[in-house]
């Protein structure tokens, strides 16, 4: 069988992650933590470009790898327009939208342009992979209160799926026969709702839970009179809404294990604001339980902080009469980019075209 290495790129909120694989076999992987005020010091998301390209390459430079080995590079995706599941080609009208700072401000949409910059000089392709944004919604779940206004299908989508597959192949399924609820716990909190191997609702990072760093769902109206009265700019309140919420806001810090550590030594304030993120959490997947009408074939908790027993022993305390619980710490998105990237290099999967 041919050899294919494949080259991985995640970017995250706050760390930057690659890895290299041969067909399915991990060579290697590596994270780099960013420090958030460092990140803080770019003016936007794209204005990160650089900084993360050079992280990149170091990490590649550390690992001694030939470039000139690669057979494609498969980025994040990001918080493009509503895309199809599965993988596309990077191509100008994907690289131009991004370019134009219009989309929501994500890390992730840096793995497209990460993709690209490394791809394009080895005359290889750069491919995304089930992004942010890819959209199997039912058209019911869209609807709100206001006409003008639909909700969109944003989540975690690269590793609810993969973890979605994971799990099912543990059951001696597959992950298109199964119904799961998946809740991503990490820098933002994304629930999704998945009936025979497409999500067909979500919560959002904006719309549930707030998280280590965003602000969740709110109160309109209070909303509404807190940027009338402090006179808010656009890009402060989404600073607000999207970093600087959530246990960041309330108690300073977004690292659960510091958090932990001042519950333990007897921080009263930081164990109520703790167990108020675990109880949003059950919540949602309560909601989303409702989705699936209660035929649910799996919980899973995945994303960093599923690593938390204390976090994820809250959390099941509130849910485990739904169905069964998996804690899938962590992610498996660097091995689902390659896969992915895998399956449309051996013609199993045939890459999408993205028009803006």
């Amino acid at each position: 069988m041919k050899s294919y290495f494949i080259l991985t790129i995640n970017p995250g909120s706050t760390s930057t992650k690659i890895g290299v694989f041969e067909n399915e076999t991990e060579l290697f992987t590596q994270s780099v933590e960013h420090d958030s005020a460092g990140l803080e010091a770019f003016p936007t998301v794209n204005d990160q470009f650089e900084f993360r390209k050079k992280t990149v390459q170091e990490i590649l430079r550390g690992h001694q790898f030939d470039l000139d080995k690669l057979a494609a590079v498969v980025g994040r995706g990001g918080l493009l327009p509503p895309i199809h599941a599965g993988g596309y080609l990077v191509n100008q009208a994907m690289k131009d939208l991004i370019l134009a700072g219009q989309l929501s401000p994500h890390a992730s949409n840096l793995g497209a342009l990460l993709a690209d910059a490394i791809a394009s000089p080895l005359r290889i392709p750069a491919f995304i992979y089930d992004a942010v944004s890819a959209d199997e919604m039912a058209d019911i779940a869209r609807i709100t209160g206001f006409p003008e206004i639909h909700r969109k299908s944003l989540c975690h989508v690269l590793n609810s799926k993969a973890m979605g597959r994971k799990y099912a192949q543990e059951m001696g399924k597959t992950y298109a026969e199964m119904n799961l609820v998946i809740a991503h716990l990490g820098g933002g909190i994304s629930i999704s709702a998945h009936k025979k191997g497409r999500i067909i609702d979500v919560i959002a990072d904006d719309t549930g839970p707030f998280s280590p760093e965003r602000s969740g769902g709110v109160p309109l109206l209070a909303l509404v009179d807190l940027i009338y009265s402090k006179h808010f700019q656009k890009k402060e309140l989404l600073k607000k809404i999207r970093g600087q919420g959530g246990l960041k806001a309330h108690l300073g810090s977004s690292d659960i294990r510091e958090i932990e550590k001042r519950i333990i030594s007897g921080d009263n304030k930081a164990k109520q604001i703790y167990e108020a993120q675990a109880y949003q959490i059950a919540k949602g997947i309560g909601e989303m339980a409702v989705v699936l009408k209660g035929e649910i074939d799996g919980i899973i908790i995945t994303g960093g902080m599923a690593y938390s027993e204390k976090l994820t022993t809250i959390i099941d305390k509130y849910i485990a009469f739904l169905g069964p619980v998996k804690c899938l710490p962590g992610e498996n998105e660097m091995e689902a980019l390659a896969l992915g990237g895998l399956r449309m290099l051996r013609g199993h999967e045939e890459p999408q075209v993205f028009i803006r």
